[in-house]
């Protein structure tokens, strides 16, 4: 896709996010922290980035709204909700940087996006605004089932029309069970072209296999196994002439908070290969920005922190 400009939209849950020590407001969502740090760093690479999801009318709302637009987000997408409130979470963090998070999201406005007739991301996929469609796991969890079957449809129509589909497999127990998820995972990845998978989250959800065998029986064309500290495994061209890689990690001295590490890992291998750039190069891009991410609290960290990348 070197040179064209490619338009991405994700779907996804963002929350507000209440950390460090006093506690702080700022905001965050797997697939929300993807789609910024994708924004950032394709400003240079004519990547343009727009997120669906659905917020209420209330002044926190409006705050992460203007948030994302001055990250140059295209919100046109953002349903908001006269009734509803953005899902809350709180994140304590350990001394050697792993958190642990508390929830209250049981009537988020983002599970009630697909609660209407047509929805702006719906009417968009037909008409073929987008090149790219990226969801998570966290993304299916939070719907109920027929949303669920809403937005696998979305995929099929848009894989259909010529797009693109990237799934992240994250996967959280407090939304759902194992098998729950094994049920729509493989719903999905039927349509995906790039799966990035957590290599831990894929164990919860499935046990012990291979994980590149599964996603190619399931139609897969491209795998991303995340391993945090451990180099990544990449797998290319698996319906065709499958290749694997492995690329290392970068080295951090002192980790601060990983939170977003696997997300901003995500947004660096997604601009790499959005704008052209080979497997190798694009993890290599990802396993940078997750580094400069896990040595700043939060999961959105300043702008001028990874200046050198965008």
């Amino acid at each position: 896709m070197k040179g064209t400009c490619v338009k991405i939209a994700f779907f996804g849950e963002c929350m507000v996010e209440l950390s460090g020590q006093p506690l702080r407001r700022t905001f965050g969502g797997d697939t929300l922290n993807t789609a910024l740090y994708l924004a950032r760093l394709g400003r240079k690479r004519r990547l343009d980035i727009s997120y669906a999801t659905a917020l209420g009318k209330d002044n926190i709302s409006q705050d992460m709204l203007s948030a994302w637009q001055e990250e140059y987000i295209d919100t046109r997408l953002v349903r908001r909700l006269d009734d509803k409130l953005p899902g809350l979470y709180l994140v304590e963090t350990e001394p050697n940087g792993e958190r642990h998070f508390h929830y209250w999201r049981n009537d988020s406005a983002a599970k009630f996006y697909f609660a209407t007739a047509v929805t702006p991301l719906e009417r968009a996929i037909e008409n073929n605004e987008f090149d790219v469609l990226y969801i998570s796991g966290i993304s299916l969890a939070i719907l109920a089932e027929d949303a669920k079957a809403i937005l696998v449809t979305l995929l099929e129509t848009h894989k259909a029309k010529g797009g693109k589909v990237v799934f992240d497999n994250n996967f959280r127990p407090q939304l759902w069970t194992a098998k729950q998820a094994q049920y729509w995972y493989q719903q999905v990845l039927p349509f995906v072209d790039i799966a990035l998978i957590t290599e831990e989250d894929d164990h919860k959800v499935w046990g012990e296999g291979d994980v590149t065998e599964r996603c190619r029986e399931l139609g897969c064309g491209e795998v991303v196994i995340k391993r945090g500290s451990l180099p990544c495994l990449v797998a290319t061209e698996l319906q065709t002439t499958p290749e694997t890689y492995q690329v290392a990690a970068n080295p951090v001295q002192t980790v601060i908070d990983t939170c977003a590490a696997g997300d901003s890992f995500a947004a660096g291998y997604l601009a790499g290969r959005l704008s052209g750039e080979s497997a190798t190069v694009s993890a290599e891009l990802g396993h940078q920005l997750a580094a400069i991410v896990i040595q700043h609290p939060g999961a959105i960290i300043p702008p001028e922190a990874m200046t050198e990348m965008m």
